[in-house]
């Protein structure tokens, strides 16, 4: 099997897309990879949608006091809603069902197996969510999903037999791609030239000032790999940064490991919190959409606090992790470059890294997002969109309580707080992730408060 080009195989004398496909660009990542299947899984919901194959989700309806009457869990759930609840299972079944068949075939019976329970914790979620009186206060299917997810992890801990079925990434990236369908690509343009001043301008900043303060106020200078996978981490988007940027850097695997291990408590910390200081504060829904897109490290984790603001504060939340996400693979390849000339001292004629990396590392997903855009823009008759949309928003918001029930399932603190060792790596986080939280809070404020730029709602 040919190996995907490696950040540095590809020569700089020589054209890096011929040197891509000498090396041998490994194709077969289109059916075999998730961030691609992320794409495929998205455009099958939409294809189906529009053919009219599969209609809206069914789910709990909203009950309780003042709702047609309907007082009690029981009422609210007549023969007709249940079987369309099954029905609704056994599509999101189906739909997953293939794409883990393509990237890990192994995995499907465990997901099989899984996913009926994870599943019937979303329900119990929708359903909570959709009780009336606390629905009013803000306590939607979102917080009810994460809630649970958390409840059932810190307590009884995360059964291994529902582990298969615990797809954070796979779940909230479809729905990205779904979410595409209901915002006009002029919109797109508008938030993703507005988000390119918030994360685009910030992230930068906080990268090289993280990595400045680690070697010259920390003294970090044995683990130089750490401190840059950590301030990628910190400033771009978790995860995906410190994996890119520590295999950039060559950094030690533990050391990626405790980069991501911090950044993952201090996600779920501040997908929790910062809605709740954007609420308290009295700050713009607008405005907190691009605070929380701009800090929080994990998309799903973006687009969960995101939800928690309203719908607009949601889409930009998630246009700006997007335009942020793209940063990955320009600053892998700028941390690669750094690396090799400055750390390693290598000369500039012995440096063998290409632009290709750049392609490699972005998320697919965003080419979803924007492809349904497109489609959804200029494509489709105005009829076939409204026909289509109902049920592209009601999977896409299931896939969302899928996500942060996950999200729960993921998160013991007490297990991550083990890996996590104090002193000058925390410290690093700490320091610079206020940096972020500031710095990316003012422009948020300039480019999203609708003073100084217009939005485009």
């Amino acid at each position: 099997m040919k190996k995907e080009v490696d950040l540095i195989t590809v020569s700089k004398k020589e054209n890096w897309w011929t040197e891509a496909m000498k090396q041998g660009i490994n194709w077969s990542s289109l059916w075999k990879k998730e961030d691609w299947w992320t794409v495929w899984l998205g455009f099958l919901l939409i294809i189906a949608s529009i053919a009219g194959v599969v209609a809206v989700p069914v789910l709990p309806l909203r009950w309780g006091p003042g709702r047609q009457g309907a007082e009690t869990i029981i009422g609210s759930i007549p023969a007709e809603i249940l079987s369309g609840i099954l029905v609704t299972g056994i599509i999101n079944l189906a739909l997953f069902s293939i794409g883990i068949l393509f990237i890990k075939r192994e995995e499907l019976k465990k997901f099989i197996v899984a996913f009926p329970f994870v599943f019937m914790l979303a329900i119990v979620a929708e359903l909570g969510g959709n009780y009336a009186p606390w629905r009013h206060y803000g306590f939607n299917s979102v917080i009810w999903a994460l809630g649970i997810g958390l409840l059932v992890s810190n307590t009884i801990k995360t059964p291994g037999f529902m582990k298969g079925a615990v797809r954070t990434e796979l779940y909230i990236k479809t729905g990205l791609v779904l979410l595409g369908a209901s915002i006009l690509f002029n919109r797109m343009l508008a938030l993703g030239a507005m988000g390119l001043g918030v994360a685009w301008i910030v992230t930068p900043i906080v990268l090289i000032s993280m990595y400045w303060f680690s070697q010259k106020v920390l003294k970090m200078h044995d683990s130089k790999g750490l401190a840059i996978t950590i301030a990628s981490a910190t400033s771009v988007c978790g995860v995906s940064a410190a994996i890119a940027a520590g295999t950039a850097a060559k950094a030690k695997k533990e050391e990626i490991s405790l980069a991501i291990s911090i950044t993952l408590i201090f996600t779920v910390v501040m997908m929790i919190g910062m809605p709740a200081l954007v609420g308290a504060l009295g700050i713009d829904p607008i405005v907190g959409g691009a605070w929380l897109g701009g800090t929080i490290d994990a998309t799903g984790a973006v687009v969960a606090a995101g939800a928690m603001l309203g719908e607009n504060a949601l889409e930009v939340a998630s246009v700006i992790k997007m335009v942020q996400n793209i940063l990955i693979g320009l600053i892998a390849f700028g941390i690669a470059i750094f690396f090799s000339t400055v750390v390693e001292k290598k000369p500039a004629s012995e440096v063998t890294i290409g632009p290709a990396e750049v392609w490699v590392r972005m998320p697919k997903f965003i080419i979803g997002f924007i492809a349904a855009s497109i489609l959804f823009s200029f494509i489709l008759p105005q009829n076939a969109i409204d026909a289509s949309l109902p049920s592209i928003n009601g999977f896409r918001e299931f896939l969302f309580t899928l996500a942060f029930i996950s999200i729960g399932l993921e998160s013991n603190f007490k297990e991550m707080a083990k890996m996590v060792k104090g002193g000058k790596p925390l410290t690093l986080y700490l320091v610079g992730q206020a940096l972020n939280i500031i710095l990316t809070f003012i422009a948020a404020y300039i480019f999203f408060s609708g003073r100084f730029f217009t939005l485009p709602f």
